[in-house]
């Protein structure tokens, strides 16, 4: 069979597939601790006066959370996960649709968390502490859903 990258890389992927789930799953590890992380920050950012030491801390130590972890975990994660899909195939695998979407939409997410911290930091507080306190729980339950998919594998 030819894979999306021609015949070289399902060779590639038929020894080396364990290596490539394992960097996948790792790197979901990394990127979902970061998304529990970073909604947490800024909860605590929220109650900072804006311009102040402690929201510039804050600040930091989101920035830090997003360049070094965040970022970098969901590009590995989608760029590995992509290449189990394609290797697997999608055709009659309705659990890995949804799976795509869910992490679709945790990617979607990150994003609207990633923004949410850039206009804290500009002293902006565009919605409330407990609006955060509930997107919080946003990774818990995209992850419950994720696990489901892959593990059972349910066929809709």
């Amino acid at each position: 069979m030819i894979g999306w990258l021609g015949d070289g890389y399902n060779w590639v992927l038929d020894y080396h597939y364990d290596w490539v789930k394992a960097v996948h799953v790792m790197f979901v590890f990394f990127w979902i601790a970061g998304l529990f992380a970073l909604p947490r920050y800024l909860i605590y950012m929220h109650s900072t006066k804006p311009g102040s030491l402690e929201e510039t801390q804050w600040t930091s130590r989101c920035n830090r959370l997003r360049h070094i972890i965040l970022t970098p975990a969901l590009i590995v994660s989608w760029i590995f996960g992509l290449s189990l899909a394609f290797h697997l195939g999608f055709s009659g695998n309705t659990w890995l649709h949804a799976k795509i979407g869910v992490v679709a939409l945790l990617s979607i997410y990150h994003m609207w968390m990633v923004s949410l911290g850039k206009k804290m930091s500009r002293g902006q507080r565009p919605v409330a502490e407990k609006t955060l306190r509930f997107a919080n729980e946003a990774p818990a339950l995209a992850t419950i859903a994720i696990v489901i998919f892959v593990i059972v594998k349910p066929q809709f």
